[in-house]
């Protein structure tokens, strides 16, 4: 085999498919094999020549260990649901729907410290006893106080306020592992025992694992990679009694708790630590909330910890001979990697999960590593490799989607996970994936080491910044939801555009407004109240007029949904003069309204019949003056208007979709004050697209359809050629 057929491929396998292994180290050029969970890495490939990537758990596989150690499992803050007072006493029973083998009450440490009753109708904590003192939380000028029968699993509250709410946050101890439970329910694994998950940030259990580790190198020399799977802790994910998802956040912080580490984060804080600063009244500090700066003071704490850790188990790896790789996506907690302290963990490698173009550039644009690592879709489980599942489908348009993001930012390698006897009853997805792992070292090859043409530079402003970059409006990788799709179709828009993108934080522009200086445009996109588009920040003047002052002086603004909303002073959208569109709350139906008229704009020159603006939004009006591109039934989705030297655009909502695509990219180069720019490196046809990369000397045309496409690409001088391609054709030229 030359060696343009082989390499930067991963494959799975296990003890019993080791002539298929074989064969797709064959046919797939793959270079490197590795375990997964529940599966064992075969001895008769132990001298492949490929390299082997070992999956390890430092946090769970040890129930020995675990069960000796019973006060050092990891723990994980919980909040019961609502439950209302019709008389002055309610007990609160903490298990309710929750899944029992999962989780376990730890009445071990100081409930009345590390537990938290309030009442959500006032919002106040209450006292745990008498010793807590007398905080009046009733009309009555009772004393409300609360214990905890442990028999039962009750926490009882006295002198209950009659037709109040009360919650209970409490810890608990993760009695089996997360993910190993979702592997375990989704694969029907029979007779396992459950992995508890033991806190590796404690110091006996710190000890032991150094240890571990250690003695777990050393007895499998035939192991080039480490691929860590959790350091060091779980992103959020409950169960219920059926054993179904009750809650899950990628981002999750609530798991990564404990009364040693938070008695660390008090001592350096220098204030008193709350459950409520997890709990964050049962939203539990989601990726959609604004953060406190408690929470923040929080995140900042965990980064550094967990950094320090993993440097240590780095070394140790590093002392070995060894590579280590870094799984993103089961433990993000102090682990962001756009953030400078990952920087400092010495990582040689991140794989992840590539869900979309928007995750596989979470991947592709970690700094700080040797190499990055897509794991591509679908994962070789049950829920698609069955009788009648349809896996080559899934696999297509994983990889269109993807390799548009590629092709802005690649990532060094690919690879599939999961159990490969599974995949290998499928021959048409055995043919196709070999398709595509030689697709992908082609494209490889022609943009390595390069940086392709950008044609602006692009900003997304939240509360995250560059802490959650390309993860704006995910829940769980790249799941669909009805009320996030038509914001995340943006950022997966942007992820394959040529576009310089950055993403930036409020707190960047009250720290440093010069950052604006080198954007051309900025983005706000989401729903009112929200991290992602600012909630009470836009009550600051200091953000406003640093904004304003960007697009007067011939910036770009691009509102998305409820942009730069805050009800304030008058107004709902706080850059309606930008914008040119408020939205209707009621405070001003008394205020008779006429700019309804549509007119054509460059901005939509390329759409074919409706367009598409996913839930878009209801009661949007325009002002006078401005341009009003698409209304329907009287609430405009779409608008147009100048500011000073610059420009605004209002959409309603972007769904993920070649021709909207192509509307963001005309509204981008529009609101930039460039549409004498489109005919440069430009396909007249949406679903094909042109990447320049002028170092290597090099440009493509792409087909991101599985049909034939018919195009006019213009070149960067402006000139142009027909061309017709073949479905998902990629052609390469010299410039």
């Amino acid at each position: 085999m030359d060696n343009h057929r082989r390499g930067r491929v991963t494959i799975p396998t296990d003890v019993d498919v080791v002539p298929e292994t074989l064969e797709l180290v064959k046919r797939w050029g793959a270079d490197a094999i590795r375990d997964c969970d529940g599966t064992e890495y075969p001895e008769e490939l132990k001298a492949v020549d490929a390299k082997v990537y070992s999956t390890y758990y430092t946090t769970r596989k040890d129930n020995e260990w675990a069960k000796a150690h019973p006060e050092e499992i990891q723990q994980m803050y919980i909040m019961t649901p609502f439950y209302n007072a019709a008389e002055d006493t309610l007990r609160i029973h903490l298990m309710n729907h929750l899944y029992p083998d999962m989780l376990a009450v730890n009445s071990r440490d100081d409930i009345r410290r590390w537990w938290e009753v309030i009442d959500r109708t006032t919002g106040l904590a209450v006292p745990a006893d008498e010793k807590d003192g007398t905080r009046i939380c009733g009309a009555d000028g009772a004393a409300a106080r609360w214990h905890y029968e442990e028999a039962a699993g009750d926490v009882v509250i006295t002198h209950a306020d009659e037709f109040h709410d009360y919650t209970v946050s409490f810890l608990a101890y993760i009695m089996w592992d997360p993910v190993h439970m979702y592997n375990a329910v989704t694969n029907d694994w029979q007779g396992v025992e459950k992995q508890i998950t033991f806190d590796v940030r404690q110091p006996k259990t710190r000890e032991f694992s150094m240890k571990r580790l250690r003695r777990y190198i050393a007895d499998n020399p035939h192991i080039d990679v480490i691929r860590y799977t959790t350091f060091f802790h779980q992103f959020t994910l409950i169960f219920d009694e059926f054993a179904r998802e009750k809650y899950v956040d990628w981002y999750g912080y609530s798991a990564s708790v404990s009364p040693y580490i938070l008695e660390q984060f008090e001592r350096e804080a220098g204030y008193p630590f709350r459950p409520e600063y997890i709990i964050d009244q049962g939203y539990m500090n989601n990726t959609y909330r604004i953060p406190s700066r408690e929470f923040r003071d929080f995140q900042d704490f965990q980064r550094r910890e967990v950094a320090k850790l993993a440097k240590e188990m780095v070394d140790i790896t590093h002392e070995y001979g060894k590579e280590a790789m870094m799984f993103l996506g089961d433990h993000w907690i102090g682990m962001e990697p756009f953030m400078d302290e990952f920087k400092e963990i010495g990582l040689d490698a991140v794989v992840g999960s590539v869900g979309n173009g928007a995750t596989l550039r979470l991947i592709s644009d970690i700094e700080g590593v040797r190499y990055t690592e897509g794991r591509f879709l679908p994962y070789f489980f049950p829920d698609t490799f069955h009788e009648g599942g349809d896996p080559v489908r899934e696999a297509k348009v994983n990889w269109v989607t993807a390799r548009r993001a590629i092709l802005r930012k690649p990532i060094d390698r690919i690879g599939y996970g999961g159990y490969l006897k599974l995949a290998m009853e499928f021959p048409e997805f055995i043919d196709y994936v070999e398709e595509v792992c030689e697709e992908f070292r082609v494209l490889y090859e022609n943009i390595k080491g390069t940086v392709p043409h950008c044609v602006k530079r692009v900003a997304v402003l939240n509360s995250w910044g560059k802490m959650r970059a390309w993860g704006n409006h995910m829940v769980h990788h790249a799941l669909y939801h009805k009320q996030n799709y038509s914001y995340a179709g943006v950022i997966e828009a942007l992820s394959g555009a040529p576009f310089d993108v950055s993403f930036i934080s409020f707190d960047d522009i009250r720290e440093n407004p010069s950052i604006m200086d080198d954007i051309d445009v900025i983005l706000n996109v989401g729903d009112a109240n929200t991290a992602y588009t600012g909630g009470e920040n836009w009550k600051d003047e200091k953000i406003v007029t640093a904004v304003k002052r960007f697009v007067y002086r011939g910036g770009g603004f691009i509102g998305v949904g409820e942009p730069a909303a805050y009800q304030w002073q008058g107004r709902f959208f706080q850059l309606a003069g930008i914008l040119g569109v408020e939205e209707e709350t009621g405070f001003t139906l008394n205020v008779d309204k006429y700019n309804w008229e549509e007119h054509e704009h460059f901005i939509t020159e390329d759409c074919k019949g409706d367009i598409d603006f996913g839930e878009g939004k209801k009661n949007i009006f325009a002002l006078d003056g401005t341009t009003v591109i698409c209304q329907k039934d009287k609430e405009v989705q779409l608008a147009a208007n100048p500011f000073g030297k610059g420009r605004g655009v209002y959409i309603g909502g972007l769904p993920y979709s070649f021709e909207n695509n192509r509307l963001l990219y005309r509204a981008i180069l529009w609101a930039a004050g460039a549409e004498d720019e489109l005919h440069r490196w430009f396909s007249t046809n949406y679903n094909v697209e042109v990447h320049a990369y002028t170092k290597n000397g090099k440009y493509c045309v792409v087909n991101n359809t599985y049909e034939p496409q018919e195009t006019t690409v213009y070149k960067g001088d402006g000139t142009s050629f027909d061309l017709q391609m073949k479905a998902n054709e990629i052609i390469w030229y010299p410039i």
